[in-house]
Protein backbone atom coordinates (compact mmCIF):
# COMPACT_ATOMS: atom_id res chain seq x y z
CA UNK A 1 0.00 0.00 0.00
CA UNK A 2 2.86 2.39 0.81
CA UNK A 3 4.40 1.72 -2.59
CA UNK A 4 1.11 2.46 -4.34
CA UNK A 5 0.65 5.74 -2.47
CA UNK A 6 4.23 6.71 -3.22
CA UNK A 7 3.77 5.85 -6.89
CA UNK A 8 0.66 8.02 -7.10
CA UNK A 9 2.49 10.96 -5.47
CA UNK A 10 5.33 10.63 -7.96
CA UNK A 11 3.01 10.31 -10.96
CA UNK A 12 1.05 13.41 -9.99
CA UNK A 13 3.91 15.63 -8.86
CA UNK A 14 4.75 17.31 -12.14
CA UNK A 15 7.38 19.68 -13.42
CA UNK A 16 4.75 22.40 -13.09
CA UNK A 17 4.57 21.66 -9.36
CA UNK A 18 8.32 22.19 -9.19
CA UNK A 19 7.99 25.55 -10.95
CA UNK A 20 5.17 26.61 -8.60
CA UNK A 21 7.17 25.66 -5.51
CA UNK A 22 10.39 27.20 -6.85
CA UNK A 23 9.50 30.07 -9.22
CA UNK A 24 12.18 32.24 -10.85
CA UNK A 25 12.35 34.82 -8.01
CA UNK A 26 12.88 32.02 -5.48
CA UNK A 27 15.61 30.46 -7.61
CA UNK A 28 17.31 33.86 -7.86
CA UNK A 29 17.14 34.28 -4.07
CA UNK A 30 18.55 30.76 -3.57
CA UNK A 31 21.43 31.49 -5.93
CA UNK A 32 22.19 34.70 -4.04
CA UNK A 33 22.05 32.89 -0.67
CA UNK A 34 24.47 30.23 -1.92
CA UNK A 35 26.84 32.85 -3.35
CA UNK A 36 26.69 34.91 -0.15
CA UNK A 37 27.30 31.83 1.98
CA UNK A 38 30.32 30.88 -0.07
CA UNK A 39 31.93 34.21 0.87
CA UNK A 40 31.80 33.01 4.50
CA UNK A 41 33.22 29.50 4.06
CA UNK A 42 35.32 27.39 1.71
CA UNK A 43 32.66 24.77 0.97
CA UNK A 44 30.83 24.56 -2.37
CA UNK A 45 27.04 24.20 -2.25
CA UNK A 46 24.66 22.96 -4.96
CA UNK A 47 20.89 22.75 -4.63
CA UNK A 48 18.86 20.46 -6.87
CA UNK A 49 15.06 20.21 -6.82
CA UNK A 50 13.36 17.24 -8.41
CA UNK A 51 9.57 17.16 -8.47
CA UNK A 52 9.37 13.35 -8.74
CA UNK A 53 11.30 10.22 -9.60
CA UNK A 54 10.64 8.21 -12.73
CA UNK A 55 8.03 5.47 -12.33
CA UNK A 56 10.61 2.69 -12.77
CA UNK A 57 12.73 4.17 -9.98
CA UNK A 58 9.76 4.21 -7.62
CA UNK A 59 8.81 0.65 -8.58
CA UNK A 60 12.39 -0.45 -7.91
CA UNK A 61 12.27 1.14 -4.47
CA UNK A 62 14.81 3.90 -5.12
CA UNK A 63 14.91 6.36 -2.26
CA UNK A 64 15.46 10.10 -2.28
CA UNK A 65 18.82 9.42 -0.62
CA UNK A 66 19.89 7.11 -3.44
CA UNK A 67 18.82 9.68 -6.02
CA UNK A 68 20.74 12.41 -4.17
CA UNK A 69 23.88 10.26 -4.33
CA UNK A 70 23.39 9.78 -8.08
CA UNK A 71 23.03 13.51 -8.63
CA UNK A 72 26.02 14.23 -6.37
CA UNK A 73 28.09 12.19 -8.81
CA UNK A 74 26.37 13.33 -12.02
CA UNK A 75 26.81 17.02 -11.21
CA UNK A 76 30.37 16.42 -9.93
CA UNK A 77 29.72 17.98 -6.53
CA UNK A 78 32.57 15.79 -5.27
CA UNK A 79 35.03 17.46 -7.66
CA UNK A 80 36.36 20.29 -5.47
CA UNK A 81 39.89 21.08 -4.35
CA UNK A 82 39.27 20.55 -0.64
CA UNK A 83 36.68 17.76 -1.01
CA UNK A 84 34.16 20.24 0.34
CA UNK A 85 31.18 19.87 -1.98
CA UNK A 86 27.69 19.77 -0.46
CA UNK A 87 24.52 18.82 -2.33
CA UNK A 88 21.10 19.74 -1.00
CA UNK A 89 18.56 17.59 -2.81
CA UNK A 90 14.84 18.30 -2.61
CA UNK A 91 12.36 15.66 -3.77
CA UNK A 92 8.89 17.17 -3.76
CA UNK A 93 6.91 13.94 -4.23
CA UNK A 94 8.66 12.20 -1.33
CA UNK A 95 8.65 15.41 0.71
CA UNK A 96 12.32 14.81 1.47
CA UNK A 97 15.44 16.91 1.73
CA UNK A 98 18.72 15.02 1.58
CA UNK A 99 22.19 16.43 2.09
CA UNK A 100 25.16 14.63 0.59
CA UNK A 101 28.59 15.97 1.52
CA UNK A 102 32.01 15.18 0.18
CA UNK A 103 34.42 13.49 2.55
CA UNK A 104 36.16 16.70 3.70
CA UNK A 105 32.90 18.19 4.92
CA UNK A 106 31.37 14.88 5.91
CA UNK A 107 34.10 14.24 8.46
CA UNK A 108 33.64 17.63 10.11
CA UNK A 109 29.86 18.08 10.26
CA UNK A 110 27.69 15.88 12.46
CA UNK A 111 24.53 14.06 11.41
CA UNK A 112 22.37 16.14 13.81
CA UNK A 113 23.62 19.32 12.11
CA UNK A 114 22.61 18.01 8.69
CA UNK A 115 19.27 16.83 10.08
CA UNK A 116 18.56 20.25 11.57
CA UNK A 117 18.96 21.87 8.14
CA UNK A 118 16.73 19.22 6.53
CA UNK A 119 14.09 19.71 9.25
CA UNK A 120 14.06 23.48 8.80
CA UNK A 121 13.36 23.00 5.13
CA UNK A 122 10.85 20.14 5.31
CA UNK A 123 8.84 21.76 8.08
CA UNK A 124 8.57 24.93 6.00
CA UNK A 125 7.70 22.95 2.88
CA UNK A 126 4.84 21.30 4.78
CA UNK A 127 3.39 24.80 5.26
CA UNK A 128 3.96 25.67 1.61
CA UNK A 129 6.77 28.09 2.51
CA UNK A 130 9.28 26.85 -0.05
CA UNK A 131 11.02 30.19 -0.53
CA UNK A 132 11.47 31.16 3.11
CA UNK A 133 12.34 27.71 4.42
CA UNK A 134 14.92 27.11 1.70
CA UNK A 135 16.58 30.45 2.44
CA UNK A 136 16.47 29.67 6.18
CA UNK A 137 17.96 26.22 5.60
CA UNK A 138 20.76 27.70 3.51
CA UNK A 139 21.49 30.28 6.21
CA UNK A 140 21.69 27.49 8.76
CA UNK A 141 23.94 25.45 6.46
CA UNK A 142 26.21 28.44 5.79
CA UNK A 143 26.64 29.01 9.53
CA UNK A 144 27.60 25.36 10.05
CA UNK A 145 30.03 25.41 7.14
CA UNK A 146 31.60 28.71 8.25
CA UNK A 147 32.30 27.13 11.63
CA UNK A 148 34.17 24.17 10.14
CA UNK A 149 35.51 25.69 6.89
CA UNK A 150 35.93 29.44 7.48
CA UNK A 151 36.92 31.54 4.49
CA UNK A 152 40.67 32.08 4.44
CA UNK A 153 41.30 34.37 1.49
CA UNK A 154 40.67 34.59 -2.21
CA UNK A 155 39.37 31.45 -3.87
CA UNK A 156 37.57 30.61 -7.05
CA UNK A 157 34.02 29.38 -7.23
CA UNK A 158 34.30 25.73 -8.25
CA UNK A 159 30.60 24.83 -8.62
CA UNK A 160 27.81 26.93 -10.04
CA UNK A 161 25.65 28.63 -7.40
CA UNK A 162 22.60 28.37 -9.67
CA UNK A 163 19.98 25.97 -8.30
CA UNK A 164 18.73 23.28 -10.65
CA UNK A 165 15.11 22.23 -11.05
CA UNK A 166 14.95 18.94 -12.92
Amino acid sequence: MKTLARMVRHLFTTTAAGRRAFPAPTLTAIQAAIADGETQHRAEVRLIVEPALAAFAVLNGHTARQRARELFSLYRVWDTEENCGVLIYVNLADRKVEIIADRGVGRAVTAPDWQAVCSTMTQGFARGAFHDSTIAGLAQLNTILATHFPENGARRNQLSDRPIVL
